[in-house]
């Protein structure tokens, strides 16, 4: 992390004053991504712990991993399920050849077939969800200059 930080310090100027001056939102959203931020507040302020955003967030992402796994299971439990009640036999495109490959099959009594089968169809909706979201975060705090 030494040679990153150091990176960043030494082109924090061209992004403040330089030729990469309308990108100064996106340095530092990266910044306070990857550290801890430099600036802190002069004045007292209501909040007394000593907890910063970036490590309650990383609380609110270790609580939602459960969740998470929750709707890899019921997902797949359910696709996995109405599968064997209507007789089909494999899932079309490319979640059925993954699902060939990995070898885990479509029995809704097997948990890896719905945490593999669920996951499949639940991780490319929250990576489109992630993308949209940070693409959007980056457009306004540009406009907004913060």
């Amino acid at each position: 992390m030494g040679f990153l930080r150091t990176w960043f310090d030494r082109n924090e100027k061209r992004f403040t004053e330089g030729s990469l001056k309308s990108l100064y939102p996106l340095y530092e959203a990266i910044d306070a991504f990857l550290f801890t931020p430099s600036t802190v507040n002069p004045g007292p302020t209501h909040v007394r712990d000593g907890i910063d955003l970036k490590r309650l967030m990383s609380v609110v992402i270790v609580a939602l991993v459960p969740c998470i796994w929750m709707a890899f299971w019921n997902t797949g439990y359910q696709a996995n399920l109405v599968m064997a009640q209507t007789g089909v036999a494999a899932a079309p495109g490319w979640r059925g050849a993954v699902i060939e490959a990995l070898g885990c099959g479509y029995d809704p009594a097997s948990l890896w077939a719905n945490l593999v089968h669920g996951g499949l169809y639940f991780l490319p909706v929250y990576l489109v969800c992630m993308l949209v979201g940070t693409f959007w975060e980056v457009v306004f705090a540009a406009v907004r200059k913060h």
